[in-house]
């Protein structure tokens, strides 16, 4: 489906920007001054956040969470259940300014923390948690936990887990 938001006013044009032939599933919210370029896909239930920058001909699966300031780049590729911290930078060029560009690819369920910055083709894996503030330069595994610069694996899904339950108990 194909959507453009509607507005009561002409300031929506001016605080959003939604590109032609955006698909947006049901129930997304895209949050103000946020831009979202042309041919992107936007899978049903996802947040976007204020002044996120999502380029064109992005792929964002469903139940995701892109949280402000974000920048995700063209051919950028987003699975389902993903969350995006706030000043996360994707990049598409490994060699600017190169006429061909890779996206990042984030398979379903991975968590990419505040601050972290990705190397242009790298893949984070399903599951995968990069922490804040990581400088990703290689693919990160599935089921593990990468920060630091450059980021290295730390510990598994599982140990992480327990981390996070013993910080909310």
């Amino acid at each position: 489906m194909y959507a453009k938001l509607e507005s009561d006013d002409n300031l929506t044009d001016v605080i959003r920007h939604i590109g032609e032939n955006v698909k947006i599933g049901e129930d997304v919210k895209i949050w103000n001054f946020t831009y979202i370029g042309n041919e992107t896909e936007i899978g049903d239930g996802t947040k976007i956040g204020s002044l996120a920058h999502v380029d064109y001909g992005v792929k964002i699966g469903r139940n995701c969470k892109i949280e402000g300031m974000a920048y995700i780049p063209p051919l950028t590729v987003i699975g389902d259940d993903v969350f995006i911290g706030p000043g996360v930078v994707f990049t598409n060029d490994p060699y600017p300014m190169s006429p061909k560009m890779v996206g990042v690819t984030v398979e379903s369920g991975a968590i990419v923390c505040a601050g972290a910055m990705l190397k242009a083709g790298v893949t984070v894996g399903a599951r995968a948690v990069v922490g804040m503030g990581a400088v990703v330069t290689k693919d990160v595994p599935p089921d593990t936990v990468v920060y630091g610069n450059p980021a290295r694996v730390r510990y598994s899904l599982s140990q992480y887990l327990k981390k996070k339950r013993e910080w909310e108990a």
